[in-house]
This record gives C-alpha cells, sequence and structure tokens, in this order.
C-alpha cells in the first residue's frame, strides 16, 4: 500500500500552483492518475521516485518510510525500489536491447529475469540490436523490461503510450497488464485517454488543477449511472447520422467501426469527438458519453 500526502508549489502555465496529492494507492493494483496537462500527474510520480522533493508531508510505502519532512526523511531514488517508464523511452542509445536490461539488474547474477521478459513480450530478435535501430512501439517494449528487471515495489507509467498509434497503443495495453499481473505489480499510470483508462485501471484518481477531486473505479467516475451488460467498450464518435425516425452513430472503438441506433433524445446529449460508453442492456446497445 502507498500512502501519499504531499504538497509542492510548482511553476505552470497557468502560473503558481499548489500541488496537494493525498491519496492511498492499493497494493497489487493497477491505478491511473487522471487530470488535464499541467494538473500535477507526473509530479506526482516524480515525488514517489525521488526525483522531486516535496515542500512538505510523508510517503509510505508498504510500511517503509520513503519522505517525511517532520522527521527530514527523505531516501534518494537509487533507495527507492521503482520502475519508470518515461515518454520518451530513456534508453542507452549505446546499448543492446539486452545491455539494456542487464544494466538495470540489482544483481549480475539474476539474468533469469532478463530472459523471462524477453519471452513475455516478445523481444527475442531484439536482444542484439541497438535502440535507434528500433521502432517506437520496440522501444516501449524494452523500456518497460527495463522498468520490471529490478522487480520493483511500484511500477510507474507517466503516459508511456502518448506517442505511438492506435494498433500499437491496443497491444502495448495487453503487454502492460500482462507483466503487472504476472509480477503481482503495484502500477501508477499516468494518463488522460479514456479508453485506455477503462481498459487498463482497477482505480482512478481524478486529480484538478493540483488536488485529488475524486477516487474510485471508472465506471463509478466517468459516467452519470453504473451500466451493467454483457459487454461494455469506450470509444470516440465519428459521425451521428438521422435515418427516418432514428439516428445511426458511428463509434471508433479500438480499430474498429460501430454503429449504434439511439433516439432523438441520446442525440441531444452528444456530439462528434465525444468520449463515449457503448455497453448492452436487456440486449439492446446502449450509448452514453463519459467524462
Amino acid at each position: 500500500m502507498i500512502e501519499l500526502d504531499v504538497h509542492k508549489k510548482l511553476n505552470t502555465a497557468e502560473g503558481e500552483m499548489d500541488l496537494h496529492f493525498k491519496s492511498v494507492v492499493k497494493s497489487r493494483a493497477l491505478t491511473t492518475i487522471y487530470g488535464t496537462s499541467g494538473a500535477g500527474k507526473t509530479s506526482v510520480l516524480r515525488m514517489l521516485a525521488g526525483l522531486l522533493s516535496p515542500d512538505s508531508g510523508k510517503i509510505i510505502v508498504n510500511e517503509s518510510t520513503w519522505f517525511d519532512s517532520s522527521s527530514r526523511t527523505n531516501l534518494p531514488p537509487q533507495e527507492r525500489k521503482v520502475g519508470f517508464v518515461f515518454q520518451d523511452y530513456a534508453l542507452f542509445p549505446n546499448m543492446t536491447v539486452r545491455e539494456n536490461l542487464e544494466y538495470a539488474l540489482a544483481s549480475k547474477n539474476e539474468t533469469k529475469v532478463i530472459d523471462e521478459l524477453i519471452d513475455l513480450i516478445e523481444l527475442g530478435g531484439l536482444e542484439k540490436r541497438k535502440p535507434d535501430t528500433l521502432s517506437g512501439g520496440q522501444k516501449q517494449r524494452v523500456a518497460l523490461a527495463r522498468a520490471i528487471v529490478r522487480k520493483p515495489q511500484v511500477l510507474m507509467l507517466d503516459e508511456p503510450l502518448s506517442a505511438l498509434d492506435q494498433s500499437m497503443r491496443s497491444k502495448l495495453q495487453d503487454y502492460i497488464l500482462q507483466l503487472h499481473k504476472e509480477y503481482n505489480l503495484t502500477t501508477l499510470l499516468v494518463s488522460h485517454e479514456m479508453g485506455e483508462v477503462f481498459k487498463l485501471s482497477d482505480e482512478v484518481i481524478v486529480l484538478e488543477n493540483g488536488s485529488v477531486r475524486q477516487q474510485g473505479l471508472p465506471a463509478e467516475l466517468f459516467t452519470s449511472r453504473q451500466v451493467s451488460g454483457k459487454f461494455q467498450f469506450t470509444g470516440e464518435i465519428l459521425n451521428i447520422q438521422k435515418e427516418d425516425i432514428i439516428y445511426i452513430i458511428s463509434v471508433l472503438i479500438g480499430n474498429s467501426l460501430v454503429k449504434v441506433a439511439a433516439d432523438e433524445r441520446e442525440v441531444a446529449k452528444l456530439a462528434v469527438g465525444d468520449k463515449v460508453l457503448v455497453a448492452s442492456k436487456a440486449f439492446n446497445p446502449i450509448i452514453q458519453k463519459i467524462g
């Protein structure tokens, strides 16, 4: 379990902001910190990793104090068992894929975990290649593997898939879930992509203007009512077209286009570009705006 109660004054594009992040993150859960750009999401991860010092407060991970301003406790980054995946991959360009993973090992005698990771996320054919010969998706898989090599108490992902196309994002999301479960990780993800949040998250923390506004299940936070059914998908409205007395709403879900029939009352609340939840209820598809 991670207990955070930290304050930090930040300079943002909108001026000075007082970031106050107070939350409890469950062990072995994949928790997403969700919010607009400039809300303080990345700063929270950096404080947890020891890359940014809070002005005041406490950080306690599995009953071990990593930061406490009152007792002047502040563990250096190398003593915090975290794995961090950045947006820009941050791989060593002069090292091969395998050498990048070996460099991150806590002990040079524990190479078995490297072989496991290479097998799990299909890096076998890339071991001897250097980062500048890899695609963005391949680099991100290497970055994920390198973050997990040390078997961290906390895995932190700072919008790791933002530069990838939808097809690659979906594949990498599957890898993230697989690794999270395989290694029983406590994972913190920063994201503002609604479909990603619904697919990956056990719980969501909504950060707004430097303060925690809500925390709970994605369906509880982002829909006006809970929806039950045999399927639930999130997507983006591409088109709304009237046909006779009904409307046909075209929704992009991953790489698939789904068409949902809706009445005038439902359509009045929707617009092209909206993020929506498509679900079944009593064998009829329903569509609902989220966010």
